[in-house]
């Protein structure tokens, strides 16, 4: 190996293994992400009836499902169904008031 490209080779392996180079490959305290949490595992939640009104929290990181998909019926204008939680959530997308929730499991 040419003396440049050793030189070249020592500084990367150097850069790679300083404590600067682990730093840029790791996630920053701001850069916030829920990895261990798992949408789609089940979580029984006793609240989650018809005429409740969900928390945004839950809502929000519900992912939207395709009701054909799942063989659930078409959600009413202003609704639509929701995976949260091991969950399909139909509610009402202004208010977060639900209509329904089926286990997804019981769907697959």
């Amino acid at each position: 190996m040419n003396p440049i490209r050793r030189v070249a080779a020592l500084t990367m392996l150097a850069a790679l293994l300083s404590p600067a180079g682990v730093a840029f490959s790791q996630d920053r305290p701001d850069d916030h992400h829920d990895d261990h949490h798992d949408n789609h595992a089940y979580v029984h939640h006793d609240e989650w009836k018809k005429g409740y009104k969900m928390h945004n929290e839950d809502w929000n990181r519900g992912e939207r499902v395709d009701y054909h998909q799942y063989h659930l019926h078409e959600p009413p204008h202003g609704y639509e169904w929701r995976e949260v939680d091991g969950n399909y959530v139909l509610a009402a997308v202004a208010t977060g008031v639900i209509a329904s929730v089926v286990v997804a499991s019981a769907t697959h």
